[in-house]
């Protein structure tokens, strides 16, 4: 009997990418199939509505049938399997549940039995799959889009020393209660990659741009910067992330989104710089959570 891993995606595009990358080691190490489930995940995602945004890749896996999402009563189905399975040991287990956000060692030197394991991870930190990073180049190649709008875009972020600076915004403000990143932090980010490289070209990328604008236009003076936004009213973030990927240096938000579009970039090219927030966010009392052990890169600079 093969082995075979089922990983259940959910989230926006960043988180899919850290479920994907997690699920796509484990089953490279254990020698099993991989299969995506791109609809449970989603089914009750009532704040943000997500679904499955991994179609734009070049992922090497077909997507899982209902029989392996565990439908019908999927929900029920899946209740049972995981409090069953968390009675045994992990190895034994045949549904795999990641337990908060922390990086967890044991599901790295997993060995899989025989059969199907379903796996339902938060993967988000590189140490669940840093040594298959070419796998995952290759993987998440992208099409680049046909457009004039961004295909004129690219060509001015690769003839510049571009950095895409990302903000999302998850509410109003940017108080000591927000989930927002601080004007403080930002404040600092650009001010040290400056100082590294005198000539950067900043590229601001936002689920708000208007607000962004306000908001960043003090902090970056007369340095040459540009409003990404041309995306925004077809709701292209796929057109966005692949744009972002184009540029060299990095400061991003508290955001999966960016900080994937950060470590494929820099994984292409070297002398990347990339500034990141170390705030941490509690996972279990807002919308998002950051700042948790694993989940930056140790090269990069963080603010």
């Amino acid at each position: 009997m093969s082995r075979k891993v089922v990983v259940r995606l959910k989230g926006g595009l960043g988180n899919q990418l850290f479920c994907y990358a997690a699920a796509r080691r484990l089953a490279w190490a254990n020698e099993a199939e991989l299969v995506l489930d791109a609809v449970t995940g989603f089914k009750y995602d009532h704040l943000y509505r997500r679904t499955y945004a991994l179609g734009c890749f070049r992922i090497p896996a077909r997507l899982a049938t209902p029989a392996e999402q565990k439908e019908p009563f999927g929900r029920v189905r899946r209740l049972i399997a995981r409090k069953l399975s968390e009675r045994k040991q992990l190895a034994q287990r045949r549904y795999i549940q990641q337990v908060g956000v922390d990086f967890d060692p044991a599901i790295v030197a997993l060995r899989l039995q025989e059969g199907t394991t379903y796996f339902d991870p938060f993967g988000q930190s590189e140490w669940y799959f840093a040594d298959v990073r070419q796998q995952l180049l290759q993987d998440l190649v992208m099409s680049a889009p046909e457009d004039r709008g961004n295909q004129t875009m690219a060509a001015q972020i690769n003839s510049t020393e571009s950095v895409a600076l990302h903000v999302r915004w998850f509410d109003a403000g940017h108080g000591a209660h927000s989930s927002n990143m601080s004007i403080a932090y930002y404040t600092a980010a650009i001010t040290q990659l400056l100082a590294k490289i005198p000539r950067a070209h900043l590229f601001v990328f936002s689920d708000r741009t208007d607000e962004t604008a306000k908001l960043l236009t003090p902090l970056i003076g007369g340095q040459p910067f540009t409003l990404v936004q041309h995306n925004a009213a077809r709701g292209n973030a796929e057109a966005d992330f692949w744009l972002m990927r184009q540029c060299r240096h990095f400061i991003i938000g508290n955001s999966t989104f960016a900080w994937w579009a950060a470590w494929l970039s820099e994984q292409d090219r070297g002398g990347t710089h990339v500034f990141a927030p170390k705030r941490f966010i509690e996972p279990h009392a807002n919308v998002t959570s950051w700042g948790f052990p694993g989940l930056l890169p140790e090269r990069w600079t963080a603010l």
